[in-house]
Protein backbone atom coordinates (compact mmCIF):
# COMPACT_ATOMS: atom_id res chain seq x y z
CA UNK A 1 0.00 0.00 0.00
CA UNK A 2 3.19 2.29 0.93
CA UNK A 3 4.60 1.60 -2.23
CA UNK A 4 1.40 2.55 -4.07
CA UNK A 5 0.69 5.73 -2.56
CA UNK A 6 4.56 7.06 -3.27
CA UNK A 7 4.45 5.96 -6.65
CA UNK A 8 1.01 7.88 -7.67
CA UNK A 9 1.78 10.82 -5.06
CA UNK A 10 5.46 11.76 -6.94
CA UNK A 11 3.22 10.93 -10.54
CA UNK A 12 0.87 13.96 -9.65
CA UNK A 13 2.71 16.33 -7.57
CA UNK A 14 4.58 17.02 -10.53
CA UNK A 15 1.77 17.34 -12.41
CA UNK A 16 -0.05 19.61 -10.08
CA UNK A 17 3.43 21.57 -9.36
CA UNK A 18 3.48 22.69 -13.33
CA UNK A 19 -0.53 23.46 -13.41
CA UNK A 20 -0.07 25.88 -9.78
CA UNK A 21 2.60 27.43 -11.26
CA UNK A 22 0.24 29.04 -13.29
CA UNK A 23 -2.28 29.92 -11.32
CA UNK A 24 -3.22 32.69 -8.72
CA UNK A 25 -4.57 31.49 -5.57
CA UNK A 26 -7.27 32.95 -3.55
CA UNK A 27 -8.65 32.44 -0.02
CA UNK A 28 -11.80 30.71 -1.34
CA UNK A 29 -9.21 28.17 -2.51
CA UNK A 30 -8.08 27.64 0.83
CA UNK A 31 -11.44 27.57 2.32
CA UNK A 32 -12.74 24.99 -0.14
CA UNK A 33 -9.83 22.43 1.00
CA UNK A 34 -11.25 22.08 4.25
CA UNK A 35 -14.38 21.35 3.01
CA UNK A 36 -16.92 23.50 4.48
CA UNK A 37 -20.51 21.66 4.32
CA UNK A 38 -18.76 18.74 6.35
CA UNK A 39 -17.44 21.58 8.82
CA UNK A 40 -20.90 22.86 9.11
CA UNK A 41 -22.91 19.92 9.42
CA UNK A 42 -20.05 18.25 12.05
CA UNK A 43 -19.63 21.78 14.23
CA UNK A 44 -23.39 21.58 14.74
CA UNK A 45 -22.58 17.97 16.56
CA UNK A 46 -19.95 19.43 18.30
CA UNK A 47 -22.55 22.38 19.82
CA UNK A 48 -25.01 20.34 20.13
CA UNK A 49 -22.68 18.19 22.52
CA UNK A 50 -21.60 20.94 24.48
CA UNK A 51 -24.75 22.08 24.59
CA UNK A 52 -26.57 18.95 25.99
CA UNK A 53 -23.39 18.65 28.68
CA UNK A 54 -23.96 22.62 29.80
CA UNK A 55 -27.71 21.97 29.85
CA UNK A 56 -28.28 25.41 29.40
CA UNK A 57 -25.74 26.74 31.72
CA UNK A 58 -23.47 27.97 28.86
CA UNK A 59 -19.82 29.21 29.38
CA UNK A 60 -20.04 30.86 26.21
CA UNK A 61 -16.41 32.04 25.90
CA UNK A 62 -15.49 28.38 26.88
CA UNK A 63 -17.99 27.06 23.64
CA UNK A 64 -16.46 29.69 21.74
CA UNK A 65 -13.20 27.80 21.92
CA UNK A 66 -14.25 24.41 21.80
CA UNK A 67 -16.25 24.96 18.46
CA UNK A 68 -12.83 27.02 17.02
CA UNK A 69 -10.44 24.42 18.03
CA UNK A 70 -12.93 21.55 16.72
CA UNK A 71 -13.14 23.19 13.37
CA UNK A 72 -9.45 23.36 12.85
CA UNK A 73 -8.90 19.95 13.76
CA UNK A 74 -11.56 18.78 11.52
CA UNK A 75 -10.18 21.13 8.98
CA UNK A 76 -7.30 19.85 9.09
CA UNK A 77 -8.45 16.03 8.57
CA UNK A 78 -10.55 17.34 5.24
CA UNK A 79 -6.79 19.28 3.99
CA UNK A 80 -5.15 16.34 4.76
CA UNK A 81 -7.77 13.78 2.86
CA UNK A 82 -7.81 15.83 -0.35
CA UNK A 83 -4.07 15.55 -0.10
CA UNK A 84 -4.06 11.98 0.35
CA UNK A 85 -6.94 11.41 -1.92
CA UNK A 86 -5.87 13.45 -4.73
CA UNK A 87 -4.72 10.70 -7.31
CA UNK A 88 -8.06 8.86 -7.30
CA UNK A 89 -9.78 12.34 -6.99
CA UNK A 90 -8.98 13.10 -10.37
CA UNK A 91 -10.70 9.77 -11.26
CA UNK A 92 -14.20 10.92 -9.67
CA UNK A 93 -16.78 13.81 -11.96
CA UNK A 94 -17.49 14.29 -8.13
CA UNK A 95 -14.44 15.15 -7.04
CA UNK A 96 -11.84 16.15 -10.05
CA UNK A 97 -12.47 20.03 -10.00
CA UNK A 98 -11.19 20.07 -5.89
CA UNK A 99 -8.38 22.57 -6.18
CA UNK A 100 -5.45 20.14 -5.61
CA UNK A 101 -6.92 17.25 -7.83
CA UNK A 102 -7.45 19.92 -10.58
CA UNK A 103 -4.03 20.91 -9.86
CA UNK A 104 -4.72 24.58 -8.65
CA UNK A 105 -2.25 24.28 -5.79
CA UNK A 106 0.67 22.41 -5.11
CA UNK A 107 0.49 19.22 -2.94
CA UNK A 108 3.60 20.39 -0.50
CA UNK A 109 1.41 23.42 0.04
CA UNK A 110 -1.44 21.15 1.10
CA UNK A 111 0.58 19.20 2.86
CA UNK A 112 2.02 22.01 5.49
CA UNK A 113 -1.60 23.84 5.54
CA UNK A 114 -2.98 20.70 7.09
CA UNK A 115 -0.62 20.10 9.56
CA UNK A 116 -0.56 23.68 10.50
CA UNK A 117 -4.67 23.24 11.08
CA UNK A 118 -4.14 20.73 13.24
CA UNK A 119 -1.36 22.01 15.23
CA UNK A 120 -3.41 25.24 15.30
CA UNK A 121 -6.26 23.48 16.33
CA UNK A 122 -5.29 21.18 18.97
CA UNK A 123 -3.37 23.82 20.71
CA UNK A 124 -6.53 25.94 21.16
CA UNK A 125 -8.42 22.57 22.63
CA UNK A 126 -5.87 21.55 24.94
CA UNK A 127 -4.77 25.40 26.32
CA UNK A 128 -8.65 26.97 26.08
CA UNK A 129 -11.07 23.89 26.11
CA UNK A 130 -9.47 20.84 28.05
CA UNK A 131 -6.89 18.39 28.04
CA UNK A 132 -9.39 15.42 27.24
CA UNK A 133 -11.16 17.34 24.31
CA UNK A 134 -7.70 18.15 22.77
CA UNK A 135 -6.77 14.34 23.61
CA UNK A 136 -10.00 13.35 21.52
CA UNK A 137 -9.36 15.20 18.82
CA UNK A 138 -6.26 14.03 18.34
CA UNK A 139 -7.54 10.36 18.23
CA UNK A 140 -10.08 11.58 16.04
CA UNK A 141 -7.52 13.14 13.68
CA UNK A 142 -5.45 10.34 13.89
CA UNK A 143 -8.16 7.95 12.57
CA UNK A 144 -9.83 9.69 9.93
CA UNK A 145 -6.36 10.28 8.05
CA UNK A 146 -4.23 7.51 8.81
CA UNK A 147 -6.54 4.99 9.55
CA UNK A 148 -9.43 5.81 7.51
CA UNK A 149 -7.79 7.70 3.91
CA UNK A 150 -4.32 6.11 4.02
CA UNK A 151 -5.14 2.92 4.78
CA UNK A 152 -8.66 1.55 4.74
CA UNK A 153 -10.32 3.44 2.41
CA UNK A 154 -8.09 2.20 -0.27
CA UNK A 155 -7.99 -1.51 0.79
CA UNK A 156 -11.12 -2.34 3.02
CA UNK A 157 -15.05 -2.55 2.64
CA UNK A 158 -14.64 -1.65 6.31
CA UNK A 159 -13.22 1.38 5.85
CA UNK A 160 -16.82 3.05 6.03
CA UNK A 161 -17.07 1.45 9.46
CA UNK A 162 -13.33 3.01 10.91
CA UNK A 163 -14.28 6.03 9.51
CA UNK A 164 -17.10 6.33 11.61
CA UNK A 165 -15.27 6.82 15.08
CA UNK A 166 -13.49 10.04 13.74
CA UNK A 167 -16.50 11.37 12.36
CA UNK A 168 -18.27 10.58 15.98
CA UNK A 169 -15.93 12.37 17.78
CA UNK A 170 -16.99 16.13 17.21
CA UNK A 171 -20.23 16.00 19.82
CA UNK A 172 -17.76 14.27 22.43
CA UNK A 173 -15.42 16.54 21.92
CA UNK A 174 -17.73 19.76 22.38
CA UNK A 175 -19.33 17.16 25.50
CA UNK A 176 -16.32 16.63 26.99
CA UNK A 177 -15.32 19.86 27.01
CA UNK A 178 -17.97 21.04 29.60
CA UNK A 179 -17.67 17.75 31.54
CA UNK A 180 -14.06 16.94 31.48
CA UNK A 181 -15.07 13.45 31.42
CA UNK A 182 -16.21 10.18 29.25
CA UNK A 183 -19.79 9.47 30.52
CA UNK A 184 -22.92 7.62 29.64
CA UNK A 185 -23.84 10.90 27.81
CA UNK A 186 -20.83 11.69 25.75
CA UNK A 187 -21.20 7.24 24.51
CA UNK A 188 -24.79 8.29 23.44
CA UNK A 189 -23.59 11.04 21.64
CA UNK A 190 -20.51 8.95 19.86
CA UNK A 191 -23.29 5.94 19.57
CA UNK A 192 -25.89 8.63 17.52
CA UNK A 193 -22.85 9.98 14.93
CA UNK A 194 -21.18 5.75 14.45
CA UNK A 195 -24.57 4.61 13.62
CA UNK A 196 -25.62 7.44 11.52
CA UNK A 197 -22.40 7.60 9.09
CA UNK A 198 -22.12 4.58 7.52
CA UNK A 199 -25.68 4.25 5.75
CA UNK A 200 -25.26 8.44 5.20
CA UNK A 201 -22.49 7.98 3.58
CA UNK A 202 -23.22 4.11 1.56
CA UNK A 203 -26.58 6.39 0.55
CA UNK A 204 -23.92 7.95 -1.92
CA UNK A 205 -21.73 5.62 -1.90
CA UNK A 206 -25.11 3.46 -4.22
CA UNK A 207 -25.67 7.11 -6.28
CA UNK A 208 -21.93 7.32 -7.26
CA UNK A 209 -21.05 3.35 -7.47
CA UNK A 210 -19.45 3.48 -10.91
CA UNK A 211 -17.63 6.23 -10.02
CA UNK A 212 -15.89 4.68 -6.52
CA UNK A 213 -15.74 1.91 -8.57
CA UNK A 214 -13.45 4.00 -11.79
CA UNK A 215 -11.44 5.33 -9.01
CA UNK A 216 -10.63 2.19 -7.13
CA UNK A 217 -12.60 2.77 -3.93
CA UNK A 218 -13.81 -0.85 -2.29
CA UNK A 219 -16.51 0.68 -0.91
CA UNK A 220 -19.10 -1.43 -0.02
CA UNK A 221 -22.01 -1.23 -2.91
CA UNK A 222 -18.91 -1.72 -5.35
CA UNK A 223 -17.68 -4.96 -3.91
CA UNK A 224 -21.04 -6.77 -2.34
CA UNK A 225 -23.53 -4.67 -4.41
CA UNK A 226 -26.21 -2.99 -3.54
CA UNK A 227 -28.78 -5.09 -1.69
CA UNK A 228 -26.28 -6.29 0.57
CA UNK A 229 -25.63 -2.41 1.28
CA UNK A 230 -28.94 -1.72 1.71
CA UNK A 231 -29.19 -5.12 4.55
CA UNK A 232 -26.36 -3.65 5.80
CA UNK A 233 -28.16 0.32 6.33
CA UNK A 234 -30.82 -0.91 7.86
CA UNK A 235 -28.85 -2.48 10.37
CA UNK A 236 -27.46 0.42 11.42
CA UNK A 237 -30.47 2.46 11.40
CA UNK A 238 -32.58 0.32 13.43
CA UNK A 239 -29.69 0.31 16.05
CA UNK A 240 -29.69 4.19 15.62
CA UNK A 241 -33.28 4.66 16.93
CA UNK A 242 -32.68 3.10 20.40
CA UNK A 243 -29.63 4.62 21.30
CA UNK A 244 -30.86 8.02 20.02
CA UNK A 245 -33.91 8.00 22.66
CA UNK A 246 -31.32 6.92 25.15
CA UNK A 247 -30.79 10.74 25.41
CA UNK A 248 -34.31 11.30 27.36
CA UNK A 249 -34.42 8.24 29.10
CA UNK A 250 -31.15 8.51 30.89
CA UNK A 251 -32.49 12.37 31.51
CA UNK A 252 -30.33 14.87 29.15
CA UNK A 253 -33.89 15.81 26.83
CA UNK A 254 -37.03 15.95 26.88
CA UNK A 255 -40.05 14.88 25.25
CA UNK A 256 -40.06 16.78 22.29
CA UNK A 257 -36.61 15.34 21.29
CA UNK A 258 -37.67 11.60 21.83
CA UNK A 259 -40.79 11.87 19.77
CA UNK A 260 -39.09 13.13 17.17
CA UNK A 261 -35.92 11.38 17.33
CA UNK A 262 -38.25 8.33 17.20
CA UNK A 263 -40.06 9.67 13.75
CA UNK A 264 -37.01 10.61 12.11
CA UNK A 265 -35.27 7.04 12.58
CA UNK A 266 -38.48 5.22 11.65
CA UNK A 267 -38.88 7.56 8.89
CA UNK A 268 -35.22 7.11 7.27
CA UNK A 269 -35.68 3.07 8.34
CA UNK A 270 -38.96 3.02 6.29
CA UNK A 271 -37.26 5.21 3.23
CA UNK A 272 -34.31 2.52 3.38
CA UNK A 273 -36.63 -0.59 3.25
CA UNK A 274 -38.74 1.40 0.20
CA UNK A 275 -35.09 0.73 -1.62
CA UNK A 276 -35.19 -2.61 -2.29
CA UNK A 277 -38.20 -2.17 -4.67
CA UNK A 278 -37.22 1.62 -5.76
CA UNK A 279 -37.28 1.69 -10.01
CA UNK A 280 -34.74 4.50 -10.12
CA UNK A 281 -32.34 3.29 -7.64
CA UNK A 282 -30.10 6.61 -8.16
CA UNK A 283 -32.96 8.65 -7.59
CA UNK A 284 -33.99 6.72 -4.30
CA UNK A 285 -30.21 7.09 -3.17
CA UNK A 286 -30.44 10.51 -3.67
CA UNK A 287 -33.10 11.20 -1.59
CA UNK A 288 -32.31 9.06 0.95
CA UNK A 289 -28.86 10.88 0.89
CA UNK A 290 -30.56 13.90 1.40
CA UNK A 291 -32.66 13.00 4.43
CA UNK A 292 -29.60 11.43 6.08
CA UNK A 293 -28.64 15.26 6.04
CA UNK A 294 -31.74 16.63 7.40
CA UNK A 295 -31.92 13.83 9.84
CA UNK A 296 -28.47 14.83 11.58
CA UNK A 297 -29.23 18.70 11.24
CA UNK A 298 -32.89 18.36 12.84
CA UNK A 299 -31.87 15.59 15.64
CA UNK A 300 -29.21 17.91 16.93
CA UNK A 301 -31.74 21.48 16.82
CA UNK A 302 -34.48 19.38 18.65
CA UNK A 303 -31.85 17.90 21.08
CA UNK A 304 -30.04 21.54 21.70
CA UNK A 305 -34.10 23.17 22.14
CA UNK A 306 -34.85 19.97 24.66
CA UNK A 307 -32.18 20.22 26.61
CA UNK A 308 -33.36 19.60 29.99
CA UNK A 309 -32.02 22.42 32.30
CA UNK A 310 -29.44 21.55 35.07
CA UNK A 311 -31.17 22.41 38.69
Amino acid sequence: MEKHLEISMKADEHASTAEASSYSLSWKDFVQLTKPGILFSNSITAFGGFWVASGWKVNWQLMIFTLVGTALVMASGCVLNNYLDRDMDTKMSRTKNRVLAAGRISPQVVLVYGILLGIIGLSVLWLLASPLAALLGLIGLFVYVWLYTAWFKRTSVWSTFVGSFSGAMPPVIGYCAVTQELDIGALILFGILFLWQPPHFWALGIRRMEEYRAAGFPLLPVVRGTYVTKISMIRYIVLLVPVSLMLTFFGYTGQIYLYTAAALGLWWAFLTIKGFTARDEELWAKKTFIFSINYLTLLFLVMVIDTVAKG
